[in-house]
């Protein structure tokens, strides 16, 4: 029997390595797995690329991981959301690829869908095009970017079955149904676990063909625990 859910974040953490590229879901702290993140601080793997829209928010999850030493490079659109991010990056001690938003979203779709790159109109002619190819297509230049992606994915979805099939509430679905597909091992935290069957077909974003391992978190309200 298919059964997809973990009882632990400890069991979910399994098996994450140094070195891996992580994907973590969200847009700020909306759709944005904590508790996954501090699952993996507890885990202990270091050295980790971490690929996300921004650097996460005041001095917990992803600040806390990075202050703790345990990144070495971060790949996003927005980095100065976090001062420790700041701090880190002006004393040399963490590495930083800035993409463009969109081009982001993109570039995680790509190495989902096994697509070799694309060409996109962002960034063409200004210092992110540096060290990149670029073609004229009618007369304007594009910029190729390459797919990323992921040794390991976390997102966070509002509810899964046992299948690990999913849904998304509101905004929350931002980044996380493209990261869900372009790593190797794509983790999930929900709010609840539903009975098999019980998700109408139609409102599943995410097939749980794509995911590896499900773990049920209570609902915390997402800014409670900021620390500026």
């Amino acid at each position: 029997m298919i059964d997809k859910q973990v009882t632990s974040l400890a069991d979910a953490m399994a098996g994450i390595t140094d070195g891996s590229v992580v994907l973590v879901g969200g847009f700020g702290q909306v759709g944005h797995p904590m508790a996954l993140i501090d699952a993996l601080i507890e885990q202990g793997a270091k050295d980790l690329t971490i690929v996300c829209n921004n650097a996460g928010v005041g001095r917990s999850g992803l600040p806390r991981l990075m202050k703790l030493g345990r990144v070495r490079k971060i790949v996003c659109s927005y980095p100065r959301t976090a001062a420790v991010f700041s701090e880190l990056y002006a004393a040399g001690q963490l590495e930083l690829e800035i993409t463009p938003q969109g081009t982001l979203a993109e570039r995680i779709r790509a190495g989902g869908a096994g697509i070799g790159g694309f060409y996109t109109r962002t960034g063409a002619g200004t210092l992110l095009a540096q060290g990149k190819e670029t073609r004229s297509i009618d007369g304007k230049d594009y910029v190729f970017e390459t797919p990323l992606r992921g040794d390991v994915a976390l997102i966070e979805a509002w509810e899964a079955d046992r299948f690990g099939n999913l849904t998304y509430r509101g905004s929350g679905r931002n980044f996380n149904p493209v990261m869900v597909t372009a790593a190797a091992l794509s983790i999930v935290q929900v709010q609840r676990v539903v009975e098999a069957g019980t998700i109408v077909p139609e409102a599943v974003v995410t097939p749980g063909l794509f995911v590896n391992r499900v773990v049920e978190v209570p609902y915390a309200p997402p800014f409670a625990a900021i620390e500026y």
